[in-house]
């Protein structure tokens, strides 16, 4: 198991690596210097534990990481060598061989694409429950306001959390919807109450929010709700190590579960989706509930 934990961490290192320098041009003595082995048995770690090649890897990071430079408007010559592209060709060549699109037809009618997301090979460590679940932690309660708005969602099955809307659709969903733009900034994951839900299909689902006169592509298999203004609670925990996000959702949910909303006149809302936001460990671990006007 130490051998184990010992080359998943060199692997991670890597990952971090890359992520610093992405801009950068990155050789595998860098890479070898990050991991603390040989740039060949180096090479060989990575490619067990990511299924890709370091080279790999890197081209389809940056080639992800450049859509959202072009939906800014930057110019394709300034995106391909601000990605350490060698050049505008080569850049526009793997472009289309990895989205079936060139940059320039992407950057003038944006659609959605399967984008590469990285995932850290250190969440694999086995690790027991932290005895830091029993520590007082501070969570943060705000009321938001979401406006009425289409969530662009791809349903799964039977999944009522992440780990079975994983295992019964894959983790590929999250990158199509990060490619799409959103009301809020960013992709969500939601438990949809009875009223959304189509027969056989989950609680459970990821999806978009996006303007409800939206008009642009749904992408293939995915499916469009409408939701209703709502009023929601922000719980929003410390923020935390990366590979400690299992035990920062435990302990926002444990302080969900203890909270009554009847202290500020509110009340549960069953219609309306529970949001979950993606676990960054800098910010914390946010949910959000839904909340009305508790009836005297």
């Amino acid at each position: 198991m130490t051998e184990i934990r010992e080359q998943i961490l060199a692997v991670q290192r890597m990952q971090d690596y890359i992520e610093t320098h992405l801009c950068e041009e990155i050789v595998p003595a860098d890479l070898a210097g990050a991991a603390l082995f040989s740039p060949w048995y180096a090479w060989r770690l990575f490619k067990q534990y990511t299924g890709l090649t370091p080279a790999g890897y890197l081209r389809r990071l940056r080639l992800s990481r450049s859509t959202v430079l072009l939906r800014e408007g930057r110019s394709i010559t300034e995106v391909a060598f601000a990605l350490g592209f060698g050049s505008v060709d080569g850049y526009q060549r793997a472009f289309l061989r990895e989205f079936g699109c060139n940059p320039g037809r992407y950057a003038a009618s944006p659609q959605p694409l399967p984008l590469f997301v990285p995932y850290g090979v250190k969440y694999r460590i086995p690790r027991k429950e932290s005895e830091t679940m029993e520590k007082i932690t501070t969570v943060y309660i705000q009321r938001v306001h979401k406006p009425t708005r289409r969530v662009i969602i791809k349903r799964g099955r039977a999944a009522a959390d992440y780990w079975s809307y994983c295992q019964e659709v894959g983790c590929e969903v999250w990158g199509i919807l990060t490619s799409m733009e959103s009301l809020c900034g960013e992709p969500v994951c939601l438990w949809l109450p009875e009223a959304c839900r189509t027969p056989g299909t989950s609680e459970y689902v990821q999806g978009v929010e996006v303007a409800p006169d939206f008009a642009g592509p749904v992408p293939e298999g995915f499916d469009s709700i409408t939701l209703p203004a709502a009023e929601y609670l922000m719980f929003q925990g410390e923020p935390f190590e990366e590979e400690d996000y299992e035990i920062a959702i435990a302990q926002l949910e444990r302080a969900v579960k203890n909270y009554h909303p009847e202290v500020l006149g509110l009340a549960w809302d069953p219609a309306n989706p529970r949001i979950q936001l993606e676990p960054i460990g800098t910010r914390g671990y946010i949910e959000l509930w839904p909340v009305t006007e508790r009836k005297a």
